[in-house]
C-alpha cells in the first residue's frame, strides 16, 4: 500500500485493498434491491461534481479490479456539460462497465432560482437523464451546491415512490446504520457513524477498512485526484 495522498494510484490500492479484505463491493441500486448476506459491504458512489474526464479515468480503475460503483450525473454543473458528445461517450463507458447511473439532483437550487415546483423539476430532470442515457434511472442524491439552499429538502413533502424511483441516496434506513466515509472535504477525509458526524476522525478509507465495518457507505468526488 503506498503513501495515504490523492491520486488515482492509490484509490485503485485503497479498493484493492477492499477487495483482499473480502468486501462485497455493490451499487446502491444492488444494495437496495438485493438481499447479500455477505459479511462485509461497501456501497459504491461516485459523485460527478465537476470533472467528468476523470469519472472515466475512475470508472476504468473499476473495471480493471471488476467491481462497479453508482455514478451520479449532475444536469446543471457548469463545470461540464452532460449533453455534448464527450460525456455521452463517456456515460455510454460507465454504463458498458457495469457501473449505474444515476442523477445528482439540484431540483431545490433550481426551485429557487427557477421560481418552478421542486417536484416537476425532478420529474423533468430525470426524464431528460434517462433519454441521455438512453435507459432507466432508479436513484438520486442531494447535490450540495454552494447557494445556500439544501437538496434534501425536497424530501420533506414527497418520496421517492412519486417519481419511481427504487431510492434515494441519503435514506434513512441506510444512512442511519451505515459507516460513510467521504473524501468530500477534498484534501481530507470524514467520517458519520450511524447518521453522526465522528469529529476530528481524518484517516484515509484505507484506514477505515481495517476496521472491517459490516457495511460502509463510500462517496467519492474523481475530481479529487490527480
Amino acid at each position: 500500500m503506498g503513501k495515504c495522498e490523492f491520486t488515482f494510484k492509490h484509490l485503485k490500492e485503497i479498493y484493492k485493498k477492499a477487495l483482499d479484505l473480502d468486501y462485497k463491493i455493490c451499487t446502491l441500486r444492488e444494495y437496495f434491491t438485493s438481499n447479500s448476506t455477505s459479511e462485509k459491504i461497501l456501497i459504491n458512489r461516485v459523485d460527478i461534481d465537476m470533472n467528468i474526464i476523470k469519472a472515466k479515468k475512475t470508472a476504468e480503475i473499476f473495471n480493471e479490479l471488476g467491481i462497479h460503483g453508482t455514478f451520479f450525473v449532475r444536469l446543471h454543473a457548469q463545470e461540464y456539460n452532460p449533453f455534448s458528445f464527450e460525456s455521452k461517450r463517456i456515460f455510454k463507458y460507465i454504463r458498458s462497465v457495469g457501473n449505474e447511473v444515476g442523477l445528482h439532483h439540484e431540483c431545490v437550487d433550481v426551485e429557487k432560482y427557477w421560481k418552478q415546483n421542486s417536484d416537476m423539476l425532478m420529474k423533468f430532470d430525470l426524464d431528460l437523464l434517462e433519454k441521455i442515457l438512453g435507459t432507466d434511472v432508479y436513484g438520486v442524491a442531494a447535490h450540495n451546491g454552494n447557494t445556500g439552499y439544501n437538496n434534501l429538502d425536497i424530501w420533506k413533502n414527497t418520496n421517492t415512490n412519486n417519481f419511481g424511483l427504487v431510492y434515494e441516496a441519503y435514506n434513512e434506513q441506510l444512512w442511519n446504520k451505515c459507516v460513510y466515509v467521504s473524501d468530500s472535504m477534498w484534501t481530507y477525509w470524514k467520517i458519520y457513524k450511524k447518521g453522526g458526524l465522528i469529529n476530528n476522525d481524518h484517516r484515509c478509507l484505507c484506514e477505515h477498512l481495517e476496521d472491517k465495518h459490516k457495511l460502509l457507505y463510500v462517496l467519492i468526488h474523481p475530481e479529487a485526484y490527480i
